[in-house]
């Protein structure tokens, strides 16, 4: 499908941005320093940009201020900025100091719109079109039916269809949230739930869209959403329970992938050793086999029906998710643990009986206080996540 020219990337319509920018290990997500003199431009560029998407409504000196910049450079940064409709003058600040008022500046939030796609739910996809600062503005879904293989592909670009549509505004760019392991150029190596083997969905949708593309697992999109929208601060991990059971790492401030970009994929650790530390691996004895959501809804239906309390269901699912969890809190030690998933499953006896188990198996005073909670994005998770994923890939900023 081709796009008209009033969707077109506002950021491809300049040419000053880099496409290749995705979710690059170790660099972490937000600048804070300058740089070297030949990045200095783009990195100073992105220290802009990162002070008004945070700040809002500052002058040209509030933001040398902040940044370090001298204000030669925030002058001629903001002048490119303001001629490529990224960043609007807002008027004069009314100011008790004498001399000449400051004139506000802001990011131009109107002027692009961003799409997300989800794809880790087991029975949707489900996909929205968003501004920079995560606001939904519209929504589109597609039945998952069991689809797998090139069927679940082409319900993926049927979906992004449809949500190009419904923008209003120049596209910054496309963020999809894939559950199995996706390597740095948007491939989908193993997805298992979804038949997916080395599927090039970045290609796929970037040629079919001919727009900018950044395609991650979905748990490493959700950890993006709840550190750019929900506040968490320090080393934190996200758990994902959807189809399957996976996690996002941030440590220092980025992203941690793994060598082989399977860092947090969690669901495949065996957890059923109560046949003792000798048992062999057994797919059936692993964290999915207690959490992923058809799994446990399952569990959760029989015991109903048997007349049997649902919280022990729930509490035994909770109690194999901390014994997988207890070793990373304890090795990274991790200020923060954070679940997302379905609500009426996970709050309750199931996240107790996890908090329970990590301050069991952990040293106490270094790693039994770490924070657990649930999210506080709710079921957009990964759909805001692709906000922050794409401003970082194209802006710098997240």
């Amino acid at each position: 499908m081709l796009v008209d020219e009033g969707r077109r990337s506002l950021a491809s319509e300049h040419g000053t941005i880099p496409q290749d920018r995705g979710m690059v290990p170790g660099r972490a997500l937000r600048p804070r320093g300058k740089v070297l003199p030949e990045h200095a431009r783009n990195h100073n560029r992105s220290l802009v940009l990162q002070t008004l998407y945070r700040a809002g409504q500052v002058s040209r000196a509030d933001i040398a201020r902040e940044t370090g910049l001298t204000r030669v450079t925030i002058s001629d940064l903001v002048g490119d900025l303001i001629a490529e409709g990224l960043v609007i003058e807002l008027g004069q600040r009314d100011d008790v100091r004498p001399g000449k008022p400051a004139v506000l500046l802001d990011m131009n939030r109107a002027a692009t719109q961003i799409v997300g796609v989800d794809l880790s739910e087991h029975s949707v996809f489900r996909g929205a079109v968003l501004d920079i600062d995560g606001t939904i503005l519209a929504t589109a879904e597609v039945a998952l039916a069991g689809s797998h293989g090139d069927e679940a592909v082409a319900k993926v670009l049927a979906l992004v269809d449809r949500l190009v549509g419904m923008t209003t505004a120049p596209i910054l760019g496309i963020g999809i949230g894939s559950p199995g392991i996706v390597d740095p150029s948007g491939t989908v190596i193993a997805a298992p739930n979804l038949g997916w083997t080395n599927e090039d969905l970045h290609g796929l949708i970037a040629e079919h869209t001919a727009l900018p593309v950044f395609v991650a697992n979905d748990a490493n999109v959700a950890v993006l959403a709840e550190h750019g929208f929900g506040g968490a601060h320090g080393d934190m991990m996200l758990v994902k329970i959807g189809h399957g059971v996976g996690s996002g790492l941030l440590v220092a401030g980025a992203l941690v992938l793994g060598s082989r970009f399977a860092a947090g994929e969690i669901g495949q650790v065996m957890v059923g050793t109560d046949d003792g530390a000798e048992a062999p691996y057994d797919r059936e004895k692993c964290l999915e086999a207690w959490l992923a959501v058809p799994r446990l809804e399952s569990r959760v239906a029989a015991a109903a029906i048997a007349g049997e309390p649902v919280q022990h269901v729930l509490r035994e699912a909770g109690q194999r998710l901390g014994v997988a969890l207890a070793p990373i809190v304890g090795a990274l030690n991790l200020s923060e643990v954070v679940l997302s998933g379905p609500e009426e499953l996970l709050d309750g006896p199931l996240i107790d009986a996890v908090g329970e188990t990590l301050k069991n198996r952990t040293m106490a005073g270094f790693h039994s206080d770490a924070t657990l909670r649930m999210t506080s994005q709710g079921r957009d998770i990964v759909i805001r996540g692709c906000v922050v994923m794409v401003l970082s890939a194209q802006l710098g900023v997240s």
